[in-house]
């Protein structure tokens, strides 16, 4: 008994070591297909890199986000895009922190936008100031940053909604305005923003993050702990009424430093025209 008792303690030993000290630092590069109506030719083929959730502050290893980014730089990507949460608020000293990270920045060879997510906007995604001031700091490091605005980057246009939990979601008059356009793609944080009813007719991708992949997942099972009201909205390719699509990335980085079975994630997207 003792000897069984040993083994199993052992056991839990060693997996919550895994928990904490492997897989939240484990990156993953995925590679799905982004097939996206009206892609200009030239287009065709070329990447998109994902980052989403980095959450720089007093969780998240500053060198290991620093290490990332230097891996995405290595794919030379032709765009790259920021869904949200570049930062975990829970001071002044975030501001400084974040601007020494976002100097490595990678860059899309095309264009390199963002959007800003829930924690963004700082305790109780309520503070304006802080939203501002890092959308400030990622614009300085060369990122355009989109707050219920859209911009087109070598014939592709990326529309950025502002986070749904926060005073500034009111990208309706945007959609209506832009969703018919040819060639776009939706950043938007929160993947619960799907199910409101301002897509005015939207038929493409939507790429969003906020989730982490629920950051521990049993196997064969839901995770237990979710962000979000629609279940369904865990990780990867999830369809979508209307036509739409929506990709959620697992995140860079964490809240708490713990992942087990749902690994950080990078997505490198080759665009498609779609058929």
């Amino acid at each position: 008994m003792s000897k069984m008792l040993l083994t199993a303690g052992t056991g839990a030993a060693a997996l919550g070591l895994y928990t904490w000290r492997v897989e939240p630092h484990w990156l993953e590069f995925t590679h799905p297909l982004l097939p996206v109506a009206g892609l200009p030719s030239e287009l065709e083929g070329r990447t998109l890199a994902q980052i989403s959730d980095m959450h720089v502050g007093p969780r998240v290893d500053d060198d290991y986000i620093i290490k990332s980014f230097r891996r995405v730089q290595e794919l030379s990507p032709d765009f790259v895009a920021f869904t949200g949460d570049f930062v975990t608020y829970r001071g002044a000293p975030q501001f400084a922190q974040l601007r020494r990270v976002l100097e490595h920045t990678p860059h899309g060879r095309l264009g390199t936008v963002g959007i800003l997510g829930n924690h963004d906007y700082g305790f109780h995604w309520r503070m304006m100031d802080v939203a501002d001031r890092v959308s400030a700091i990622a614009r300085d490091a060369g990122i355009t940053l989109l707050r219920n605005e859209a911009t087109t980057l070598a014939g592709l246009q990326f529309v950025g909604l502002e986070d749904l939990w926060s005073p500034n979601f009111h990208p309706a008059a945007l959609l209506a305005q832009k969703s018919q356009d040819a060639s776009t793609i939706v950043l938007c944080h929160n993947p619960d923003a799907a199910d409101r009813p301002i897509w005015a007719g939207y038929q493409g991708w939507i790429l969003a993050g906020h989730t982490h992949g629920g950051q521990c997942k049993p196997p064969f099972l839901p995770p237990p702990l979710l962000p979000v009201a629609n279940k369904r909205y865990v990780s990867g390719k999830i369809e979508l009424s209307g036509n739409r699509n929506m990709y959620i990335s697992r995140g860079v980085g964490h809240l708490l430093r713990v992942r087990f079975n749902v690994r950080p994630e990078v997505a490198v997207f080759q665009l498609q025209r779609a058929v």
